[in-house]
């Protein structure tokens, strides 16, 4: 097994976990904010932890800072509008519409990046997208609100966040950025932006001591995943190692189901069945 594929699969695991972490987040009022701001000194710690055991520091230069904000504010912004579309959405729809970024990664790779497009790379990242949309198709009635259709264009534009955020980590990792330094600045990003939401959208609240477990193990979570796929993007296609990780709704959806929060169908084992096939196609371009 190649080190892109162990780590996109790392990342695949961590980040179906995270999905039903934010799921259980959102389905009371409470500050979303705190939550963000909570995950992201989790994160931070978890990166202080890396240059510490590294033995060195993080790198400030002009390629790093740029990049970084950059690439921490899309990662922020797209997990912020995803925690608001999993208050209205299933578990099942929020997360599939979101790991669609697959298409965007794909295609901004290949425009912005130049990576080869083979065959067995397109057959793999097809079935991961037709897994995706199998899925999508099985909750047709959650369109009919208008509430909902809303939510479902919000859970779109995080999605897109979250492709554009792939290919600037590839990029930045091209032009010699540091990786640990890049997820340093995603962690500061979540930190930040978990204070502006709460004072702009939900003054006054309350840091709770279940806000802060929530954001202890979310944090976590989230540290393993960026983590994870960053290691996968030194090595790998980005339009390989995108598609393995989105395909966390596999993880999600056994989870949710293991804690009779959802049932598990046809519709929903074929899913399964593509993105394990999508897997072992992108497996062999990794």
């Amino acid at each position: 097994m190649s080190n892109a594929l162990f780590f996109a699969l790392i990342s695949l695991t961590a980040a179906g976990c995270l999905d039903v972490t934010f799921k259980r987040y959102s389905r009371k009022t409470r500050s979303r904010g705190v939550y963000v701001f909570a995950c992201g000194l989790t994160w931070c710690a978890v990166q202080a932890v890396v240059f510490s055991l590294d033995g060195r520091a993080p790198v400030f230069d002009s390629t790093n800072v740029t990049y970084g904000v950059i690439a921490g504010t899309l990662v922020v912004a797209a997990n912020i509008i995803l925690i608001e579309a999993l208050t209205h959405l299933d578990i099942s729809l929020g997360a599939t519409i979101y790991r669609l970024n697959t298409i965007g990664v794909v295609i901004l790779s290949f425009v912005f990046l130049s990576e080869d497009m083979g065959v067995t790379k397109i057959l793999g990242v097809g079935l991961g997208v037709f897994s995706i949309l199998l899925l999508y198709g099985g909750a047709p009635h959650v369109a009919s609100s208008r509430v909902a259709r809303l939510f479902i264009w919000a859970a779109v534009l995080a999605s897109l966040c979250r492709a554009i955020f792939g290919v600037v980590s590839k990029a930045a990792l091209q032009d010699g950025a540091d990786a640990d330094t890049l997820m340093l600045f995603a962690a500061l990003s979540w930190v930040v932006g978990g204070l502006l939401y709460a004072a702009i959208r939900e003054h006054p609240f309350r840091i709770t001591r279940q806000k802060i477990g929530y954001g202890l193990v979310s944090g976590l979570l989230l540290a393993t995943v960026a983590n994870a796929l960053i290691q996968a993007l030194k090595t790998g296609d980005a339009s390989v190692v995108a598609p393995i990780a989105n395909l966390s709704f596999v993880i999600a959806l056994l989870i949710s189901a293991a804690m009779g929060a959802e049932r598990i169908n046809g519709r929903k084992i074929a899913a399964m069945a593509l993105a394990a096939g999508s897997i072992l196609l992108l497996a062999q371009a990794a």
